[in-house]
């Protein structure tokens, strides 16, 4: 597992970054985002969308739980979460959400620490703390996605953003 740090010092700089793990992403593949309001999740999941190639307006899920994205064919690609509502773990399952794992496409989940219990392992977790231009995330890669670490951390080394190690 690999655990790295970053300040992102613009929301353009927060969406550049999840287009460049959007780029990088495949079908069943499941991203959670934690932090306070106004951390740029949802901006985050703009730049994912944007880098998965969905022509789609990403906009946060706050009231319906979940959205989804379509790609230019209809067919659903992003399934954007928000489980701040949700009081548990168990909220999450009676609603049948555990079913969009199983589904063909990216799960992006916000407030994911809610329903820790029902997350893969195996993901990219974000933890975004401040708000405005100046926002300091800790993204951890499990092994599935050692590639995908490389080639974000390579795409977003050239805008600019630097990486501190945390270790494994």
């Amino acid at each position: 597992m690999a655990v790295w740090k970053t300040i992102s010092t613009s929301v353009e700089m927060t969406e550049q970054l999840g287009k460049a793990i959007g780029e990088a992403v495949r079908s069943g593949d499941v991203i959670t985002l934690d932090g306070d309001l106004g951390a740029g999740k949802t901006a985050f999941t703009r730049g994912l969308a944007r880098g998965m190639g969905l022509p789609s307006r990403v906009t946060s899920p706050t009231f319906t739980i979940v959205n989804e994205y379509n790609d230019k064919d209809g067919v659903p690609r992003l399934f954007h979460f928000d489980t701040y509502r949700l009081s548990n773990c168990d909220d999450f399952y009676d609603a049948g959400l555990d079913e969009y794992f199983d589904r063909d496409g990216v799960c992006a989940i916000e407030w994911s620490s809610v329903i820790e219990e029902a997350l893969p392992e195996e993901r990219i977790a974000l933890s975004i703390s401040g708000n405005g231009n100046e926002r300091e995330i800790k993204i951890t890669f499990t092994p599935r996605y050692q590639e995908a670490e490389m080639r974000v951390r390579e795409t977003m080394e050239k805008e600019g953003m630097r990486f501190e190690d945390l270790g494994m």
